[in-house]
């Protein structure tokens, strides 16, 4: 017949302890040597008895006799900082993020509600106070588009005007040097073909001029009329 089941407790009798202690220690090292020889495992083994008596085993090859022990339970200890900071770290990483997203989130949702306001929507939700700070806020922003587009209007304006001076001046120079081309020709120094291209290049300039002091030249000469219709 087999042997029975034993009760897993404290055995009370203190020689059948003792000899219990004996046999399960011994067949525990020699499990444990087992695990090692087959497994090519690194095993290290403590018990105490309940006397303090020490029993160990290991079978670091890496390490000299005495501190087999001390070498694996080292490896041990950097094994389990390393898992147990690694965890940390992510955790820590993993509650910064999901934080981070969540309040980007918000921002977005925040940012979508002003967006709809500014154009008009989702306005029954707001308070008569919240409705007067967005026409305020409305009023701001035009009064600065418009003074944006008066200043670059006035820039332009003012691009114009230095270009008219720049073609009144080529002009003159112009008839100055066709004044001297026929004064050359009179001698038989320039041909009749040369003459006429410089008479074409002169014409083009005085119809660049003319455009800009006839069409809209005629607001630059006048620049209070153009600051009062702007103003308009």
């Amino acid at each position: 017949m087999g042997r029975g089941k034993i009760e897993i407790k404290r055995i009370e009798n203190t020689t059948n302890r003792q000899v219990t202690f004996c046999k399960r220690r011994n067949g525990l090292l020699k499990k444990a040597y087992e695990l090692s020889v087959l497994c090519d495992a690194e095993v290290a083994l403590i018990v105490f008895s309940s006397r303090g008596r020490l029993y160990e085993y290991s079978n670091n090859k890496f390490a000299p006799s005495h501190s087999n022990i001390r070498s694996t339970i080292e490896k041990y200890k950097k094994a389990s900082s390393d898992n147990s900071n690694a965890t940390s770290v992510t955790e820590i990483n993993a509650q910064y993020y999901q934080q981070e997203s969540a309040k980007l989130r918000q921002q977005i949702q925040m940012l979508q509600n002003s967006n709809r306001h500014l154009m008009g929507d989702s306005l029954s939700s707001l308070t008569v106070k919240e409705l007067k700070q967005l026409e305020n806020r409305l009023e701001r922003g035009i009064t600065r588009i418009r003074s944006k587009k008066h200043e670059m209007l006035l820039a332009e304006i003012e691009y114009l005007q230095k270009r008219e001076i720049e073609l009144e001046n080529e002009s003159v120079c112009l008839r100055s040097k066709i004044g001297e081309i026929e004064r050359f020709q009179q001698a038989n120094m320039v041909t009749g073909p040369e003459l006429n291209a410089i008479h074409a290049l002169a014409s083009r300039n005085f119809f660049n001029q003319a455009i800009i002091e006839d069409g809209s030249g005629s607001a630059y000469s006048h620049p209070d009329k153009k600051l009062l219709h702007l103003g308009s």
